[in-house]
Order: structure tokens, then C-alpha cells, then sequence
């Protein structure tokens, strides 16, 4: 993960060999990769926003196998489980590293209530979410059917590679090179 202002700029990534690029972005989706590798191969990228959409493309064209070992890949929220880097400081800032012993609880009987069910942990885009957020949301999506919530967990998996996108690349040389190409 990159420290706060040392963000890459898209032509440093574009400039990048493959191993170099995946070494950068492969934890952008957990423990997958596989998609920065993926994507590597579809540069140069023209934006952030194109970059991160060529990596959800490959997602969400990968056979259901390989989806469902991405989503298994995810920690369960609020776990006291070794998680990788971007999740440990995405559920730190989002305080559950600080719940009562009562939250931890339920956090962790929602989990094997959603796990139970779908056959992967609860995935959400904690960012900006308090712990009742996130509990009312696993309430509610536990009532999904499995369709509707294999949809869902894509979905927040693109918004939270979209964070972890932000958090790496400085968008504005690249606004600064498409003024001088204007």
C-alpha cells in the first residue's frame, strides 16, 4: 500500500513492467493478484477510471470459481483474524478494532448467518460506514437471495477497489496531460 503522498501517477503505472505493476496493485482486490496481472495486459490505461474498470471487467468475466475464490479471499468483519493490509486499515478506520465484547458477537453470528447462507463472507465498502451501518446492512442483505447478493458483492468489491484505487493514484497528472493534449 502506498504511504500518503507518494501516489503513483496512471503514466508510472502505464511505464510499468509486469511484475513491477502487480507488486503495486495486485492487493488492490484481496488476495487476487491475478486481476492486476490480468489487467496489465489491456495498458495503457488513459485514467484511473479506466484502469479500474478493465480490472472489475475481468471480475466480473471470470468464471463463477474464480469469483467465488475472490470473494471467499475477503475477511469477515470485525474478525481478530490476520487480514491483508488495505482490510485491516479499512475495518480499523471504520473502528471495528474498538467494538464491546456484545458487538464483536454479533458481528461475528451475522457472519456465519451470511456465510451459512451464501457461502462467502459478508463483503461490504466499509469506508465511511459506522458499525451500525454495517450491522442494519448484513440484517438486510442476509434476506437476499443468492443471485441478488452474488450481484451485491460484486458490486461493493468494485466500490472498494474504486477506494483503493484513489488511494493510490494521483489523478491530476492526469489532468494536467490531458490539458496539454487539448
Amino acid at each position: 500500500m502506498m504511504a500518503s503522498g507518494s501516489k503513483l501517477s496512471i503514466d508510472e503505472l502505464n511505464d510499468y513492467g509486469r511484475v513491477q505493476f502487480v507488486e503495486k496493485l495486485g492487493a488492490v482486490l484481496e488476495h487476487s493478484p491475478w486481476v492486476a496481472e490480468s489487467a496489465w495486459e489491456l495498458g495503457p490505461f488513459v485514467s484511473k477510471e479506466d484502469l479500474h474498470e478493465k480490472m472489475m471487467r475481468i471480475v466480473r468475466l471470470s468464471p463463477a470459481k474464480r469469483i467465488l475464490k475472490l470473494f471467499r479471499a475477503h475477511p469477515d468483519l470485525a474478525a481478530r483474524l490476520v487480514a491483508g493490509e488495505y482490510s485491516s486499515r479499512e475495518q480499523r478506520d471504520a473502528g471495528l478494532d474498538r467494538l464491546e465484547p456484545a458487538e464483536v458477537e454479533a458481528f461475528m453470528s451475522m457472519n456465519r448467518t451470511y456465510t451459512d447462507k451464501f457461502g462467502f463472507p459478508f463483503i461490504m465498502a466499509v469506508r465511511g460506514k459506522t458499525k451500525d451501518e454495517m450491522l442494519s446492512a448484513m440484517g438486510m442483505r442476509i434476506e437476499q437471495d443468492p443471485e441478488t447478493e452474488w450481484q451485491e458483492a460484486l458490486a461493493q468489491i468494485d466500490r472498494i477497489a474504486g477506494f483503493r484505487l484513489d488511494d493510490l493514484i494521483d489523478e491530476s497528472c492526469v489532468e494536467e496531460r490531458a490539458d496539454r493534449h487539448a
